[in-house]
């Protein structure tokens, strides 16, 4: 299997984020609500907490308008509770106002010193069934946007959803040099010129290795044509038991009391429910095994019963830690991890792969350009 060119040095290194269940997302049997695990400030801290006792560099924070918390609200209550882990902060382009959102975003960076990552979202809103090009533009004009407030002295756009002329930018500017990194996840043409063109990591939702290749090389062959290199992740659930046995009886435990019809209408209050992301989840269900792999040790029984992400990585600690290092040497270079319950789960991988993995946070690199071309200041270090 071929690598994909990536920026980030030291390739032997990852990002080994995890997940605050905000969105209503926790159970011990999937689809069936568990009012210890619902979503509260005090339950999802707590995640929070144990992602960074257990050493995991980042965790993602997602957004929802119908159930759960409000992510960045979430995030800065995080702040004074944390000291080293990142915050991986789901922004949906549109939600906000974006010079109020680039404001808001460089507090946060403040109160973070430098901790905050975002995730682009481009999906609609309550109410809403805009076109895929619609939305993809509005989240390029919000990128773009915030770029200008974090790196200029004044935000001059003209854009399809967007005008802003001379307005200044003070004191919008973020803790880190250029903004925080940009993590972004999408399948149509536009999503990927966007990502392409303006963010740092490029997300994936788990299928098989194959296809991941596939995307890598899709972004990649974009991002070329901007002159740049991209990070890859990819977003995953997690079971690993001490044995392949363990992890396959779990799996199946906490699947044992979902009812189909409550399942699928757990998908479908996402907002992203009819995404080509999400229809490329529910493909790998119907060609999934009788057990639900679509290959080994890569399992579709967590989409049953939700949203987005739909599958687990299930086995033994050696199998697990195979399995990332083979994602590793496709040159993914970050994994958003989570598990049912959140919390255990977080322990179980914690204390049984970490140990054996060497982590990083992605780097913080500007003028991020392949070394065949020269890099060009762009700017108050704008990242490329």
């Amino acid at each position: 299997m071929s690598v994909v060119p990536i920026t980030s040095a030291d390739l032997d290194a990852v990002e080994v984020s995890w997940f605050a269940a905000l969105c209503s997302d926790d159970y011990q049997f999937l689809g069936v609500p568990d009012g210890d695990l619902r979503s509260s400030w005090a339950h999802c801290s707590d995640i929070v907490k144990e992602a960074e006792a257990q050493g995991f560099r980042n965790i993602l924070c997602p957004s929802s308008y119908q159930v759960g918390q409000d992510t960045l609200s979430f995030v800065a209550g995080c702040a004074p509770i944390t000291s080293k882990i990142n915050m991986l902060a789901a922004v949906r382009c549109g939600e906000m106002q974006p010079i109020m959102l680039a404001r808001t975003l460089a507090t946060l960076d403040h109160m973070l010193e430098g901790r905050l990552t975002v995730n682009i979202i481009s999906s609609d809103f309550p109410g809403e069934k805009a076109d895929s090009a619609f939305r993809y533009q509005r989240s390029r004009e919000v990128v773009e946007i915030l770029k200008q407030a974090w790196t200029q002295d004044e935000i001059n756009h003209e854009g399809e959803v967007y005008s802003f002329n001379g307005l200044t930018t003070d004191p919008a500017k973020p803790y880190q040099t250029g903004g925080p990194l940009l993590y972004f996840g999408g399948y149509s043409p536009s999503a990927l010129d966007l990502c392409g063109e303006h963010c740092d990591v490029y997300l994936m939702w788990p299928e098989k290795m194959e296809e991941l290749e596939g995307r890598m090389k899709a972004v990649h062959a974009v991002a070329e044509q901007y002159g740049r290199t991209l990070d890859y992740g990819l977003r995953v659930h997690m079971i690993v038991r001490d044995t392949e046995a363990e992890a396959n009886e779990y799996a199946e435990y906490i699947v044992s009391k979902l009812d189909e019809a409550q399942g699928k209408a757990i998908r479908d209050r996402a907002l992203d429910a009819t995404s080509l992301g999400v229809a490329h989840q529910a493909k790998n269900r119907e060609v999934a095994d009788e057990y639900g792999y679509i290959e080994p040790h890569l399992w579709t029984g967590v989409g049953r019963a939700r949203s987005g992400c739909g599958a687990a990585l299930v086995g033994s600690t050696d199998q697990v830690m195979s399995k990332l290092d083979a994602y590793q040497k496709m040159g993914i270079r970050a994994f958003v991890l989570s598990g049912y319950p959140h919390l255990e789960e977080a322990r179980h991988f914690g204390t049984r792969v970490m140990p054996h993995l060497k982590t990083c946070s992605l780097p913080h690199e500007y003028g991020r350009v392949p070394a065949t071309v020269p890099a060009t200041p762009l700017g108050n270090g704008v990242r490329r």
